[in-house]
């Protein structure tokens, strides 16, 4: 999944956003509730965790914000005000779920699951697709030509990032960025290795490959 993590203390948003990382989704983290708002509107995120205090623009008003513009994107609450009628109010603004800190990593992250398996219609772009392949983020489901294909956490979350980028280039350091949050580290060959498995089960056993090579650029799949 393509999710956003709302949080302006870093230490948090470290723990949050590593942790998310490891479990092979694509995280995003903004501090500023302001920002958050039209990061949330445009970038497509199947989950958001947003903390109740934040600069710019508090937590409950990002939420009712996005639902007045119908962004239906799913939002969980994860905040230190945790009162009865505190989380009264979060749920009646628009959030989904609401976790009091401190707080679980992996309670979070079953929640987080949670909230993907609703029904379609409340998450964003729940179906992506080039060709003949398809993939259900929300269910973790991915197929090519009716035939179901079984992926590794990481292998998924590399191949929703090309699929969120259709027929962009995405280049090397940006994958790294993306996905294993390495700026820059000419040693290691992880998205070649992670490329060359994903194309293993995506792309050999069809007729048509879906994953081009720019040479000198990177990486993109194309329909």
């Amino acid at each position: 999944m393509k999710i956003l993590v709302i949080e302006d203390d870093p230490t948090t948003a470290d723990y949050i956003v590593n942790g998310l990382r490891q479990e092979g989704h694509i995280v995003d983290q903004v501090a500023n509730g302001r920002e958050a708002l039209g990061q949330s509107m445009n970038a497509g995120y199947d989950a958001l965790v947003i903390d109740r205090m934040l600069p710019g623009l508090d937590g409950l008003s990002l939420v009712k914000a996005l639902r007045a513009a119908k962004v239906t994107t799913p939002a969980i609450f994860l905040t230190t005000v945790g009162g009865v009628d505190d989380r009264i109010e979060g749920l009646q603004s628009g959030g989904d779920d609401y976790l009091v800190k401190p707080f679980v990593f992996g309670e979070l992250l079953a929640r987080i699951q949670a909230l993907a398996r609703r029904p379609a219609t409340i998450i964003q772009e729940s179906v992506l697709s080039a060709d003949n392949l398809s993939m259900d983020p929300g269910r973790r489901k991915v197929t090519r030509a009716g035939r179901e294909i079984d992926l590794l956490p990481r292998e998924f979350a590399l191949l929703e990032h090309l699929l969120r980028r259709k027929g962009r280039v995405q280049t090397r350091t940006m994958l790294l960025e993306a996905l294993w949050d390495i700026s820059f580290d000419p040693q290691t060959n992880v998205v070649e290795t992670h490329i060359s498995r994903l194309r293993a089960k995506i792309d050999k056993p069809f007729e048509k490959e879906l994953i081009e090579t720019v040479r000198g650029a990177g990486y993109r799949i194309n329909d």
